[in-house]
């Protein structure tokens, strides 16, 4: 089987090139991790002048960062294995609106829950559109399907197997993960290696509090915006719509929103679902009355929309992604 090149594989300590170096937190945090970069030489759309990334820390509280990173140049997985690895995989892709990624509260956090359920976690590391790129639109489609692609070529050296590997999403993060879930199939660019004969398509798919919708009246003008550009025509917002690309080749998808979200309706997840029953495809809507948005798994256990995790898994279960 396909493999990825032992070379385009370093971690942090003595992976000078790559993006997480940026901030010396976030390198001597990670610096056990193995990064695994996407693209062997050329990066699609590759652009003519340098990005400069850049890490904000929003939190005043050490204990508990709250990192956004942007100026992705190189992008990556970053894997984070579990103690005791079940076989099964997630890809996990934070949001922020196409214009940072919330790499805590959507990425880290995520990560370790669900190595603590014995799930190794990949957290992708996506170009942002508005950064530059060429083709600016399909970017982020891009590093998914090859992200996918790359878990499932090195899928025996990452202890996972091929046939149970998810994909969760955040907010933008949730739009990304709905595009690969129905556009895996796609061809976002042209094949590179061996790594591109995988399959693209999760076997599962999360979408947290998800952008999905690119048209009005509900849509989340700031991941559009970033994504296709402020002049869009009406036909790319409605293509680029993830619901409008269910098939009969869309995973199972699960969604959760808070009623109360003022940032991304919930009606993009309503959406969402009525997509998937119309195509009589396997889908679990959960909406909680509060919870707001961005609450990634921060909400106390008092709040019913903390349970989500527990219903994501389950409902993964059911399908033979998760074990029982």
């Amino acid at each position: 089987m396909p493999t990825t090149d032992p070379t385009r594989r370093t971690l942090l300590a003595g992976g000078a090139a790559l993006y997480t170096l940026a901030a010396a937190p976030l390198a001597a945090q990670q610096s056990r991790d193995e990064i695994v970069p996407l693209w062997p030489k050329t990066i699609p759309g590759d652009r003519k002048s340098a990005i400069k990334p850049s890490v904000e820390e929003r939190s005043k509280d050490p204990r508990h960062p709250d990192r956004w990173l942007r100026g992705i140049a190189r992008p990556a997985l970053v894997v984070k294995r579990a103690a005791k690895p079940n076989g099964a995989a997630v890809l996990v892709i934070p949001g922020g609106g196409y214009g940072f990624l919330s790499y805590d509260n959507e990425g880290l956090e995520q990560a370790a829950w669900l190595n603590a359920r014995g799930i190794t976690a990949f957290i992708l590391q996506y170009r942002l559109p508005a950064e530059g790129w060429g083709d600016r639109a399909l970017v982020p489609l891009q590093d998914a399907q090859r992200a996918m692609r790359t878990i499932r070529a090195d899928a025996a050296r990452f202890g996972v197997d091929r046939a149970r590997i998810a994909v969760l999403g955040f907010s933008a993060g949730g739009h990304l993960a709905g595009s690969l879930a129905t556009r895996h199939g796609e061809t976002a660019y042209a094949p590179m290696d061996a790594i591109d004969g995988q399959s693209a398509r999760p076997d599962y798919a999360g979408l947290i509090y998800p952008v999905v919708s690119l048209e009005a009246p509900f849509t989340h003008g700031g991941s559009r915006d970033a994504l296709l550009g402020t002049d869009a025509p009406v036909p790319l917002r409605h293509a680029a719509s993830v619901e409008t690309r269910v098939t009969s080749d869309t995973p199972p998808i699960f969604l959760a929103h808070a009623a109360d979200d003022d940032l991304v309706p919930v009606a993009n997840s309503i959406a969402m679902f009525g997509a998937m029953k119309a195509a009589a495809r396997p889908a679990e809507l959960h909406v909680f009355e509060a919870g707001g948005h961005g609450f990634g798994t921060r909400l106390p256990a008092s709040k019913p929309a903390s349970v989500w995790p527990a219903l994501f898994t389950a409902f993964g279960t059911s399908k033979g992604v998760f074990p029982t």
